[in-house]
């Protein structure tokens, strides 16, 4: 698994003793349901999605490396994992990021190392996004890296919370072609 970083983060694989700051940051109840999931419960169901969820090849601790500690996630879902409808050679691209770091462009820059890894090193022809109407932050996110509103709204039936509210679809096509 490819590491990622700018002078500020690092995108790298969880660890199992990332659970502590996991648990830390995705008890918050303003942070999960924003991006589809619950709070979590206990440092030993962080510990269980780092292994279950979070251990592929296509999620990624945001690391902020003054505090050395991951502070969000940035990944991708490929065609047939994704809550949305997919073409084969195409990516859903999600992340979050910690409330104590909202609004200081961390997700950009970890959206935009993303994008470059899933043109550049996977060859995906289109990448995709969605976002909750009450959380325009995160389309402002995709906005500054590129993605269009398609004028689509979805219901995300895998999603553990938000199930029944509507997202806005966002696209960003490859412009490596």
């Amino acid at each position: 698994m490819t590491n990622m970083e700018t002078a500020r983060i690092l995108l790298r694989p969880w660890r199992d003793d990332d659970a502590e700051a996991l648990f830390k940051y995705a008890s918050d109840p303003e942070v999960g349901p924003r991006a589809g999931w619950p709070p979590h419960k206990s440092v030993e169901e962080s510990l269980e999605i780092i292994r279950t969820i979070f251990h592929s090849d296509h999620m990624w601790a945001i690391e902020l490396k003054e505090c050395g500690q991951p502070i969000g996630c940035m990944g991708y879902m490929v065609h047939g994992e994704s809550n949305i409808d997919i073409g084969e050679n195409d990516a859903e691209v999600g992340y979050w990021v910690a409330r104590p770091y909202w609004n200081q462009g961390i997700c950009t820059e970890a959206l935009r190392l993303l994008i470059d890894y899933c043109f550049r090193e996977k060859g995906f022809s289109t990448l995709w996004a969605d976002y909750f109407p009450e959380n325009p932050a995160s389309g402002k996110v995709m906005e500054k890296c590129g993605f269009r509103d398609t004028g689509d709204i979805n219901y995300c039936s895998r999603l553990q919370v938000g199930s029944d509210r509507p997202v806005r679809i966002m696209r960003l096509d490859n412009r490596l072609l």
